[in-house]
């Protein structure tokens, strides 16, 4: 197995691999795993088998134990590699999910269960969701919330993960772990803003959050000087800003490259797309800032909902400057999905400088 390969095959294929891999008498080479690239080109990034048992041990013993885990994210990117992978430290057989996820979940066996999603997949199976025509379906009772509730832990990750999305989690007694992490840490190495064992976390003096331990990745595949850049003295520095708070959690508050300057005035964007979820009439929003010739990069919030933009102004000025507020506002049915379930940022770019936009 080449480490200039990408990981390409099936789920039930990928698992044959990685029982091969993880087997080999001596230190095998590492996988190659693609990062999504949803704000720019994908990185390849070298994973060794050190640096995945590392993750996989500790985040059972962080859950409690060993399980068997639902798949039903993409296995060649990290998160759906990690469930396969997790299984096999657990001696479990994954469920792989090829249809209905309530059905799938009812093909565990017993013990402790786990799955990964993300958000938007979380949203969608919680009472409150909306259908197809927008409005509210209510969703109590549904045959993939009643297998929700039956997890020891539904891990969530890959974005943002809004306090009102846990919140609904809770009310339907779902058990929710909010996970960080990215392809070049295993994946999420923070739980609940907690590091997992023997990972650490600091925050530069820019902001910017490093990790160290044994989680940590080879290096890029073919770019030693972007390795140089973010990899050093055991520490991993991440693209996102952060923050540790006096109970000593991370508190993760976006990406560095998420600050748009706007007319002289850095407006954080995640700060002001958590403002907008909190609208009533508000399903979904991202932000992002666009070149613009009078204020150097526009601030654009496009959300799935019924929103002005003389609204939005106002909601997020009543909380934060009003120089934070959007100048521009875009409303779409749903928010465009990478395979892996995050937001195709480059995506949101285009649509939001289209000039019919």
């Amino acid at each position: 197995m080449s480490s200039l390969r990408p990981l390409r095959g099936t789920a039930a294929e990928l698992l044959d691999l990685l029982r091969a891999w993880d087997a080999a008498a001596d230190e095998p080479e590492p996988l190659l795993v693609e990062t999504s690239g949803s704000t720019g080109e994908p990185k390849r990034v070298l994973l060794s088998r050190r640096a995945l048992r590392a993750s996989a041990d500790a985040t059972a013993a962080r859950l409690g134990g060993p399980g068997q885990w639902l798949l039903n994210l993409p296995p060649t990117y990290v998160a759906g590699l990690q469930v396969l992978f997790r299984s096999l430290r657990s001696g479990t057989e994954p469920v792989i999910q090829d249809g209905d996820f309530a059905a799938a979940a009812g093909r565990l066996t017993g013990g402790r269960r786990y799955v990964s999603l993300v958000p938007t997949q979380l949203h969608r199976m919680l009472p409150g969701a909306p259908n197809d025509s927008g409005d509210s379906d209510g969703g109590d009772g549904s045959a993939d919330l009643e297998a929700l509730r039956r997890f020891d832990a539904v891990l969530v990750g890959g974005a943002h993960v809004p306090a009102e999305l846990r919140a609904r989690a809770a009310a339907a007694g779902v058990r929710v772990v909010a996970t960080y992490g990215m392809s070049e840490t295993c994946g999420g190495c923070v739980y609940d803003g907690v590091p997992l064992d023997a990972v650490a976390v600091a925050i530069r003096g820019d902001g910017r959050i490093r990790i160290g331990g044994p989680v940590l990745f080879d290096g890029y595949a073919g770019a030693p000087d972007l390795t140089d850049e973010v990899l050093a003295d055991g520490w991993f520095l991440t693209q996102d800003l952060g923050r540790i708070d006096d109970d000593g959690r991370l508190q993760v508050l976006g990406r560095a490259d998420d600050v748009v300057l706007s007319g002289g005035v850095n407006v954080p964007g995640p700060a002001v797309a958590t403002r907008l979820r909190e609208h009533p009439a508000v399903r979904a929003a991202e932000v992002l800032g666009v070149p613009d010739p009078e204020w150097g990069r526009r601030v654009v919030a496009v959300v799935v909902g019924e929103l002005t933009l003389d609204d939005a102004r106002d909601w997020v000025a009543a909380e934060h400057p009003r120089s934070w507020a959007p100048r521009q506002l875009l409303r779409v049915e749903d928010l465009p999905l990478l395979p892996n379930g995050k937001t195709d940022r480059l995506r949101l770019a285009e649509l939001a400088g289209r000039p019919d936009a």
